[in-house]
């Protein structure tokens, strides 16, 4: 879902920059696109569907038992998109993280954050097949500063590349407004299965006798279940871009996955945060450990959350505004096909 929405400002780029943008992507990633930009055409690529562990632990073993399954995805992928180049008369291609979504035929171009993939004992392996696919496209956007202070730290840095690297800034789809606070505490749910439940089940419990307004985002496209929750809950399953632009604006402390995109929204808006990284992802413990370290906001595993660990905020600056902006100089690398 991260990839998706720091899609947003792409896609509101083009249509400044008088492109006609095609969505391709599947599941909730596609579904959420489709609510942002109904008048869009929008295609489904093939899923990948990738299975989590319940509990965190061997989340590398269990990726490389998938690995065929994502290769054949991929070639899927190239399928489809050699139909669309056909079809829709596309003049260039923009991957967020997508291998499979490239071709010889149209400059294309591949945007991650994850120029070194974090995956524990294996991190010197999935980051240099990582580096194999990105050199395929004709550009590589990594949407960061390049100089210090920057967000992502050895994940998006490296001393030596063989590809074409383009440093965009963040991403987010978010201003920041002035907006009466109206809740104490915003909890932001989002990630794969089984983990977002268990999180939600975990905040539910340990913040029943918060003193305080808390509005919950369950982060769920289609699915309209009812949940029991405290007498002090809002519940909402999901909020379009500039509905959760207002309530994170409105809100004095956000508790949130640190997966890369939410970091680059709260940095936009200049928020208070805690985080609570999804277990065994290397990068989301990376980039949280990062802000502790750096005083901006204090993280705990999930296990270890506790209500009591909120006092700490106190000694956390929290985010400093940083303006999201998109150079359109960058479509040039579409002009003329």
């Amino acid at each position: 879902m991260g990839h998706a929405t720091r899609c947003i400002p792409i896609i509101n780029a083009l249509l400044k920059a008088n492109y006609e943008p095609v969505l391709a992507s599947d599941g909730d990633a596609l579904l959420l696109l489709q609510k942002e930009f109904p008048l869009l055409k929008s295609v489904e690529l093939p899923p990948y569907n990738i299975a989590y562990p319940k509990n965190g632990k061997n989340l590398t073993f269990k990726l490389l038992l998938q690995l065929p399954h994502i290769i054949s995805v991929i070639k899927k992928e190239r399928k489809t998109v050699s139909q669309l180049i056909d079809k829709e008369n596309i003049a260039g291609i923009i991957s967020d993280n997508r291998f499979g979504v490239y071709s010889k035929k149209v400059p294309s171009v591949y945007m991650t954050h994850q120029l070194n993939v974090l995956s524990g004992k294996t991190t010197f392996i999935t980051s240099k097949i990582h580096k194999q696919f990105i050199k395929k496209f004709d550009e590589c956007w990594m949407p960061d500063f390049k100089e210090n202070p920057n967000f992502s730290g050895a994940i998006g840095h490296l001393k030596n590349h063989r590809f074409n690297l383009k440093y965009l800034g963040i991403l987010s789809r978010f201003q920041p407004k002035q907006r009466e606070i109206k809740y104490d505490l915003l909890l932001l749910l989002s990630g794969p299965e089984p983990q977002r439940t268990l999180l939600e089940i975990k905040l539910l419990k340990e913040l029943k006798h918060f003193k305080g307004e808390i509005l919950m985002v369950r982060g769920v496209l289609n699915n309209t279940s009812e949940i029991k929750v405290p007498s002090n809950f809002n519940i909402l399953n999901y909020l379009l871009a500039n509905e959760l632009e207002d309530a994170i604006n409105q809100s004095n402390v956000v508790i949130a996955r640190s997966g890369y995109s939410t970091i680059m929204d709260l940095a936009a808006l200049g928020k208070k945060a805690f985080f609570i990284p999804t277990p065994g992802q290397f990068e989301q413990e990376y980039l949280a450990k990062g802000l502790q370290e750096n005083s901006v906001a204090p993280y705990a595993k999930q296990d270890e959350f506790t209500a009591a660990k909120l006092p700490d905020l106190t000694n956390f600056s929290g985010f400093s505004k940083v303006v999201s902006t998109v150079d359109l100089e960058l479509f040039k690398l579409f002009e003329g096909k």
